[in-house]
């Protein structure tokens, strides 16, 4: 038995996961891989390789107490139990719930939203969130100055506009 190859990677581009039926076993380790998560309505998670005896090995025990918390990760690590769009997306399995059908659509929708930003600053602010975990908090906010310090000066260019009235109210369609 060896790890799925995706699982093991760090990337550097934010990954969304559009998941359409279930993401069971592996398939969830590779679901919260992702950044963020887009579930169908009729779609759903668990640990059913509990039931054979096959433990985690992509990625859950580490992933999952993250992104859910150490108490809920262990009620479905240990009971191996369906959980369902509505469930994730209420404990923070998942970001987004859909109507069936249309999870790779909002996927690629988010990606395209993501894609408009401004890309080293994007990517900065993510590797702070990926890195910071094992970090006391001196320590991660020092992390996230020096991986973020040479974005101020872009940033300054985008206050500026913003200044000039871009982006004012929420809006994010010209920026």
């Amino acid at each position: 038995m060896a790890a799925m190859g995706p699982s093991r990677l760090e990337l550097t581009k934010p990954v969304i996961a559009a998941i359409a039926g279930p993401a069971v076993a592996g398939g969830m380790e590779l679901a919260i891989w992702a950044d963020m998560r887009v579930m169908e309505e009729t779609a759903f998670m668990g640990v059913y390789c509990r039931r054979w005896g096959i433990p985690l090995i992509d990625g859950g025990t580490v992933r999952l107490p993250r992104l859910v918390g150490e108490g809920r990760a262990l009620d479905l690590i240990l009971t191996g139990r369906k959980v369902a769009a509505d469930e994730a997306l209420r404990i923070g399995l998942c970001e987004y719930v859909v109507p069936e059908g249309q999870a790779r659509e909002k996927a690629e929708q988010l990606a395209h939203d993501i894609a408009r930003f401004p890309q080293s600053c994007l990517r900065a602010d993510r590797r702070s969130v990926k890195t910071q975990h094992e970090l006391g908090l001196r320590d991660a906010l020092r992390q996230e100055w020096h991986g973020s310090k040479a974005e101020v000066t872009h940033g300054i260019e985008g206050a500026m506009r913003f200044a000039g009235g871009k982006g004012r109210g929420g809006d994010f369609e010209d920026v």
